[in-house]
């Protein structure tokens, strides 16, 4: 197991606070606060400008007071299909949570995989880091194994590889192969670099080749390796400052 101490910390934004507290990404304690759901000293916040002192106020989400986490923990889950990857939600029976039951601290997921998408997904309650992963200047690379409908040919594959208009957006570059051919369907082994939602799935429906079934199988250099569906490992000291260093 690899955990880092938090340092003293200084004056720093309300969201950045909220992510090292492991509540959610720092973009989703942003939507938390715009929900009007934080306190800081009792006074409802609804500003994303507006800076707290650890050491000093008191930050509440949903009327539960917030404390930093005494330790910095990165988690490697391989998430089953049906399960949402969302810390909350309440048209959904099955969570992520309900999977580390185990940790004591606060986490969340870095990015998210779709209910009906399995594989892997990091965790953590450091919020720098999430940031880093995430944040769209920062590109690393998230291969994935799509069974999809038919076998697309070279032309919709060169499409594919230049970048699809999704969502009124040109795609990034990203890197397809056909690993293998059946009688009306194919696997595909996808690379991209953003994190737009669903991206995979719009990307193989524009070329008219529907997603049966997708799998995040690495991102960056880690790899989920023989770690069973619904199942999780602490990342090893190496793993964790291969992440940092991206």
């Amino acid at each position: 197991m690899y955990v880092m101490n938090t340092e003293r910390m200084k004056i720093m934004r309300l969201q950045k606070f909220m992510a090292q507290c492991g509540v959610a990404s720092r973009r989703r304690s942003e939507e938390i606060i715009l929900e009007g759901r934080v306190k800081v000293n009792d006074m409802i916040v609804k500003e994303l400008g507006t800076t707290v002192d650890p050491h000093k106020d008191i930050v509440k989400v949903d009327n539960n007071k917030i404390e930093m986490e005494s330790r910095k923990v990165y988690i490697m889950l391989n998430k089953p299909e049906g399960y949402v990857t969302t810390l909350k939600d309440k048209h959904s029976e099955k969570i992520i949570l309900d999977l580390i039951e185990e940790i004591e601290e606060r986490v969340f997921p870095i990015g998210r995989l779709d209910l009906d998408t399995s594989g892997l997904l990091l965790m953590t309650n450091d919020g720098d880091l999430d940031y880093k992963l995430t944040h769209p200047s920062h590109e690393v690379a998230k291969k994935y194994i799509a069974l999809v409908e038919g076998i697309p040919n070279a032309k919709k594959l060169e499409r594919f590889k230049k970048g699809l208009k999704i969502d009124g957006r040109l795609t990034a570059e990203a890197y397809v192969r056909i690993v293998k051919k059946y009688r009306d369907s194919s696997v595909l082994e996808i690379s991209i670099h953003e994190g737009r939602n669903r991206q995979v799935r719009k990307m193989c429906k524009y070329i008219r080749h529907p997603v049966i079934k997708l799998k995040r199988i690495s991102i960056g250099k880690l790899d989920l390796g023989n770690l069973e569906v619904g199942k999780w490992r602490y990342l090893t000291e190496k793993e964790v400052r291969y992440l940092k260093g991206l």
